[in-house]
């Protein structure tokens, strides 16, 4: 039961992370969360077990993070290819017409999947799951199958729909590109897990504080979103007015990535990194989430401000509420038990 815990906590915690903390669903809508549950929670689920029982690390659980984004919007929604994706036009901002994608979108809506809807419930629910628990697997064979068969068939079910019902769907080209790009990248997150399992020695250089590696995360990550925010025909385009380039959006984030990458690759093979500081990146990762779903507009129609307003309030104290518990948490594994030896003669005096 012990071990049951985290992992059902993962399956609410990915969806309520990546719609409802983001700003595109509110809480009156909570019940949609079921419908969720089997594309992103076992998703999430299914990418942390996969990684943690083959004994894998942290660059194939991202690695999958964005195979996961590119199931969906290639394939389960079509984002990446529909000019008119729910009456919004977000493909015309950077679009490539012999590609027919957006280059911007793309970026954007992967790091979204890759180090939201994924990663950072992962972080955030390990943390909370124990040290015990924190690279053990969750689940039995039946229960990783039957959440392999749930997001297969939920991956499936709106693509059967679509085409059902002539509504928008990818050419053929960009499916077989689709999967081959999909292919490739978990190609590479098996490659990283390989070497992640290789022995390895750590180095003894200096680590920042877990408060510092938070600090970074957040800055990053607010970037990331204050980019997409230039984007004029974006879903949330309130910095239209700097009038950046597609190009130079591109570059902004290449940049932003490398520059996030090469020093947390480098923390991490330290001596000194720990779980709290991966615990921070993710942590960094939530409260931008959480600044940015003010800004960020409802995508569910008939919400008022006020209501919208509400609502990630109370989504982002909740978010709060769940760092909080987990820095204790860690914070108290931290703490060397002192063990009490007994005076001679026992306990009565």
């Amino acid at each position: 039961m012990r071990r049951l815990l985290p992992a059902l906590g993962l399956l609410c915690l990915s969806p309520l992370v990546a719609e409802y903390l983001l700003g595109d669903v509110p809480i009156t809508s909570i019940a949609l969360l079921l419908a969720m549950i089997p594309l992103y929670g076992c998703g999430a689920l299914l990418i942390r077990e996969v990684v943690r029982r083959a004994g894998y690390g942290w660059p194939s659980i991202l690695a999958f993070g964005l195979a996961y984004g590119m199931i969906e919007e290639g394939f389960t929604t079509f984002t990446l290819f529909d000019p008119n994706w729910a009456g919004f036009h977000v493909l015309t901002y950077g679009y490539i017409p012999s590609l027919g994608i957006s280059l911007n979108w793309t970026i954007f809506v992967m790091g979204l999947h890759t180090f939201w809807s994924i990663g950072t419930p992962i972080a955030l629910m390990e943390a909370l799951a124990g040290k015990q628990q924190r690279t053990t697997p969750w689940l039995g064979k039946i229960g990783l199958a039957v959440v392999a068969t749930v997001f297969a068939l939920f991956v499936i079910g709106p693509v059967v729909y679509i085409l059902l019902t002539h509504r928008f769907h990818a050419s053929v080209p960009q499916v077989i590109g689709t999967s081959i790009a999909i292919i490739i990248i978990v190609g590479i997150g098996i490659l990283l897990g390989q070497r992640n399992r290789a022995p390895h020695t750590q180095t003894a250089g200096h680590v920042p504080s877990p408060w510092l590696v938070m600090l970074v995360a957040l800055v990053a990550t607010s970037i990331f979103q204050l980019i997409y925010a230039a984007d004029p025909y974006g879903l949330s385009p309130w910095l239209a007015g700097l009038h950046l380039p597609a190009w130079a959006a591109i570059v902004l984030y290449l940049l932003l990535l490398c520059g996030m990458a090469v020093p947390v690759g480098f923390w991490s093979r330290q001596s000194g990194w720990s779980d709290a500081h991966r615990f921070a990146l993710a942590a960094g990762a939530l409260l931008t989430y959480i600044w940015h779903s003010f800004p960020w507009p409802v995508l569910m129609p008939g919400v008022d401000l006020m209501n919208d307003l509400l609502s990630n309030a109370i989504f982002a104290a909740g978010a709060i509420a769940l760092l909080i518990i987990a820095a204790r948490w860690l914070k108290q594994e931290e703490q060397p038990v002192v063990a009490t030896v007994p005076a001679p003669g026992g306990l009565l005096p």
